[in-house]
């Protein structure tokens, strides 16, 4: 008889931690944070090519849109997406800002003479605390901004044919 309660409590607790188990794998745990209709604060970094520090209320002038793509050399899916940054960079109704994230200089310039330079002016984000200011948590991500500096769309990871087509279409 004691035997029967013990394995009947086992049997129900090893179902209870099933349950709770199967039941977690629904739940995403992922956080990202809200940054639409945010404005973007001003901050001060390097320029990757000449070294000389500017601000970004300097860059973020004369355009109806703004694409702040975080990326690095290390990242694959970086690699990736550049292709379709080299295609927005033709649209004249476009500012591509790439935000070097926690990289080597030397690397990141590399890349960009490897793959092509679709960026009208590179930040250099060597510790990552402006890509977090933005609300980003990984490389790579997008961030369409408006004339107004106000985040209208934030894409996390790699461009892809239908982020490309969602971009397009903002910038109609």
């Amino acid at each position: 008889m004691k035997n029967k309660i013990l394995f009947i409590s086992l049997l129900l607790f090893i179902s209870f931690c099933l349950v709770v188990f199967f039941k977690s794998l629904n739940n995403s745990n992922v956080y990202i944070p809200d940054t639409v209709n945010k404005t973007v604060k001003e901050f001060k970094s390097k320029n990757l090519f000449s070294d000389d520090e500017i601000s970004s209320e300097k860059i973020l002038v004369d355009s109806d849109y703004y694409i702040l793509n975080i990326w690095s050399s290390w990242c694959g899916p970086c690699r990736k997406e550049h292709p379709k940054l080299m295609e927005l960079s033709k649209n004249p109704s476009v500012k591509l800002i790439g935000i070097n994230y926690r990289d080597n200089p030397k690397n990141a310039k590399n890349f960009i003479k490897k793959f092509g330079n679709p960026f009208s002016f590179i930040f250099v984000d060597i510790n990552g605390i402006i890509s977090i200011e933005l609300g980003a948590y990984g490389v790579p991500e997008t961030i369409v901004v408006n004339k107004d500096r106000k985040i209208i769309k934030k894409f996390v990871g790699y461009l892809d044919d239908k982020s490309f087509k969602e971009i397009n279409s903002i910038l109609k």
